[in-house]
């Protein structure tokens, strides 16, 4: 198996636990994922477009990699359309884009830092607005080799997924615009995470983050799980995420969007075929999850970090 290398001009970073992460020592599944990528056929003149679907254009032997693909299963970002397969992922990741894309503005030549990326989806769409270079970073070690099977066809080596945690990274790299979307609930210490965006953001960049939240003015500290999932330590108001990023030093916050998640955004498909969020919701209260709590929506944050005066 064939994986592409790390990117070398990361200093500090512990660059020498992605040999050891990409093993069979590390995740007893790694063999059966590596014979996918293996089993993953060649795309003859590839043409890759980063619009909404993530597409890449070829002709290839089309049952091959369908299955090669699915060996890859359960895919949660997305969507991409492979030769003719169309990876129809758990999450419509293009409606959140969306959502962010006109606020978000113009990347030129930008590097990014994408914190719990998954699979790298929204890496292709910052290339599509013009960044340099996408460093994204998750520890779930499928999406890392579903990233790797989907660059394979892009042949673009601007846009990395690495199987690290935020936890460890130094600060020793700082970044144009740092992403963190979906993360900071999972986290026991939500200010701390915080502090380690400004740390990894450089001065007058910026920092995009996204976060279950509820409405009013109080977090909600969940009793066990949270419309079935066991990690989510605090689901916090808007107020709570721009007071955290007003005390890491960012300014201009600015509170994009809220909107709730729905059925059509996040579901069961071929490609993801477990339970999903219709299963985590009260069938007798759409507002509610199994739990009682209020049913997910999404805010979407911007702050800038303040230029150094003496730079």
């Amino acid at each position: 198996m064939y994986l592409q290398p790390a990117p070398t001009d990361l200093p500090g970073w512990p660059l020498e636990l992605i040999t050891q992460r990409f093993s069979a020592n590390h995740h007893g599944d790694f063999a059966r994922w590596a014979q996918a990528l293996d089993d993953l056929p060649p795309l003859q003149n590839p043409v890759a477009q980063y619009d909404a679907t993530v597409t890449v254009s070829g002709a290839t032997d089309n049952t091959l990699l369908h299955a090669a693909l699915q060996g890859l299963h359960p895919w949660r970002k997305g969507p991409y359309q492979i030769g003719q397969t169309f990876i129809n992922c758990e999450w419509r990741s293009d409606w959140k884009w969306d959502r962010l894309a006109p606020a978000l503005g113009d990347l030129h030549n930008e590097r990014i830092l994408d914190i719990g990326c998954g699979n790298g989806y929204f890496g292709w769409r910052m290339l599509d607005r013009g960044a340099r270079e996408v460093i994204g970073i998750d520890p779930t070690l499928l999406f890392c080799m579903q990233h790797q099977a989907i660059r394979r066809y892009t042949q673009d080596d601007r846009n990395w997924v690495l199987p690290f945690k935020v936890e460890e990274l130094p600060d020793t790299v700082q970044f144009d615009s740092v992403f963190s979307m979906g993360v900071i609930y999972h986290r026991r210490d939500p200010r701390q995470h915080v502090n380690q965006l400004a740390g990894l953001t450089r001065p007058g960049g910026r920092v995009v983050l996204e976060s279950l939240v509820v409405s009013g003015t109080k977090d909600l500290i969940p009793q066990g799980r949270y419309a079935r999932m066991r990690n989510v330590w605090c689901v916090p108001c808007t107020s709570s995420l721009r007071h955290h990023l007003e005390a890491a030093g960012f300014v201009d916050v600015d509170v994009v969007d809220v909107s709730p998640t729905s059925f059509d955004e996040q579901r069961s498909t071929e490609w993801m075929r477990f339970e999903s969020l219709r299963e985590a919701i009260d069938p007798k209260d759409p507002n509610r999850t199994i739990e009682g709590y209020p049913a997910p929506q999404r805010a979407l944050l911007l702050a800038c970090k303040p230029a150094d005066p003496n730079a």
